[in-house]
């Protein structure tokens, strides 16, 4: 797969911002690995990584500090959309996401701007069952301990320098 134009479109607020300084390490048809600088730095979010999992309908993104330190793991449940025609991948938060401390603590947070987007009618009923069973699936690897499997493309890429 050649890669593509990376674009993350959210509902709240509704934007759509082409991600233009990311850099692509991996793209193939199951996965894009990325390294990147925060778009709208924070006073601890600086940098990080993220992998998308295209079959999955996630992404896991490790954020950092300015000086290195891990912040947090963070699992967005998203959707994809690809035009081949002008190789863009489009991805689209569906909002629900799930935050991993460095000691291990697991919160799911942003559940209810679910509920204000399928009431706004930015999220269909059928975009918001997706979002619930993909989140499942996700919890259900966290807490079978088998988080590692998800990280593991970032960690490679890191371990390269």
């Amino acid at each position: 797969m050649k890669s593509p134009a990376l674009y993350r479109r959210r509902l709240i607020p509704d934007e759509c911002i082409p991600l233009k300084d990311d850099i692509i390490l991996e793209c193939t048809s199951e996965r894009i690995v990325t390294s990147w600088k925060a778009l709208r730095p924070k006073k601890d979010l600086h940098h990080g990584y993220s992998c998308y999992f295209l079959r999955e309908g996630i992404k896991v993104s490790k954020f950092y500090y300015e000086d290195g330190r891990l912040l947090y793991w963070y699992c967005d449940i998203v959707s994809y959309d690809y035009s081949p025609s002008d190789n863009t991948l489009i991805v689209t938060d569906l909002l629900a996401d799930v935050i991993i401390y460095p000691d291990g603590f697991v919160k799911v947070v942003d559940l209810d701007e679910m509920v204000t987007a399928l009431e706004s009618r930015s999220l269909s009923l059928d975009a918001l069952k997706s979002s619930l069973q993909r989140l499942n699936q996700l919890l259900s690897v966290i807490y079978a301990g088998r988080f590692n499997t998800l990280t593991s493309y970032i960690e490679a890429w890191e371990s390269r320098g």
